[in-house]
């Protein structure tokens, strides 16, 4: 047998020795050795449940390694967990998950980006004030747990984990038990409906802006459009967020003079049209004077109804 068939047989079945050595000087027997030994290729040697503590020690220390190379620790920030995940993005006007690294300090929760390296989001556990798990349902129809964790300043965020429950735990554990219970806080979907109907909205694309026809929801928090082929709203608007509302003297959809353009500081203009354009602008106020808004009222003869900030 040559060095390369050796090599071959110890790294693709392995073998086992066992050997029993007497060393003996003048026939008087001084040292006994007794090796009971196994050598293969770790693949094999894991196969058969050899060296598993081993391996996975080493694969931890080493996924603890690369998130502390992408995730800088502040002065006394100690590490605590890590898994796959994501973040669902809300706050721009396109929707959706962002995968990542769920990284849980002594001090923060965190998403991150690890190629291109990125912090996705992040919240410090004193702003932390309750987290709980809900249930998703897929586009391919799976029910997948989500993590929601509220903050004290009445901001939400979605996240997604590998262990959702696990993280849930140790996330509850980090804030030293103080989060409140049960969850306090009534998510989007579970928010009172002011309006719904079918809107038509004017999706920005790197060629052209594209009209679609949806559904659109409004809420006291947020106006969101999502179109029937859309797993998830594609528009996603805080109504704090909306700086004016106006009525355009353009064709849409809908029709001549039936398209709406909403300013928002952070977002630009956002086109939608609606059969009856002037109901959904007086929800849109309604939906601002309830979150302490002061509103000029205007019935969209001058053509624009604004929200003074």
């Amino acid at each position: 047998m040559t060095l390369d068939d050796l090599v071959e047989v110890l790294l693709n079945k392995g073998a086992v020795l066992h050997l029993d050595l007497i060393v003996a000087v003048a026939d008087i027997p001084l040292i006994g050795v007794s090796i009971r030994a196994a050598i293969a290729g770790m693949e094999t040697m894991l196969e058969y449940g050899m060296m598993r503590d081993w391996d996975e020690a080493t694969r931890a220390w080493a996924e603890r390694s690369a998130v502390r190379r992408a995730l800088e620790l502040r002065d006394g920030e100690t590490f605590v967990s890590r898994m796959s995940g994501g973040h669902l993005e809300t706050e721009g006007i396109c929707t959706g998950w962002r995968p990542g690294t769920v990284c849980l300090t002594d001090q923060r929760l965190v998403v991150l980006r690890e190629e291109p390296q990125e912090i996705l989001w992040q919240t410090g556990l004193d702003a932390v004030a309750a987290v709980r798990l809900e249930p998703e349902r897929t586009v391919g129809g799976e029910e997948r747990l989500r993590l929601r964790v509220a903050l004290a300043d009445g901001r939400q965020a979605l996240l997604s984990a590998r262990e959702p429950g696990k993280l849930r735990d140790l996330l509850a554990d980090a804030c030293g038990g103080r989060l409140l219970r049960p969850f306090p806080f009534d998510s989007a979907d579970e928010e009172e409906t002011l309006a719904e109907g079918h809107l038509w909205y004017q999706e920005p694309r790197r060629g052209e802006a594209l009209w679609r026809g949806g559904q659109g929801r409004l809420t006291a928090g947020r106006l969101t459009w999502k179109s029937p082929v859309d797993s998830r709203p594609a528009l996603a608007l805080p109504t704090t967020g909306i700086g004016e509302i106006r009525q355009a003297a353009e064709r849409g959809p809908a029709g001549d003079g039936r398209v709406l353009v909403l300013r928002t500081a952070a977002h630009g203009e956002v086109r939608l049209a609606a059969d009856d354009p002037l109901a959904w602008a007086r929800k849109l106020t309604e939906a601002a004077a309830a979150a302490g808004r002061p509103v000029e009222h205007s019935d969209f003869r001058g053509e624009h109804h604004v929200l003074d900030r």
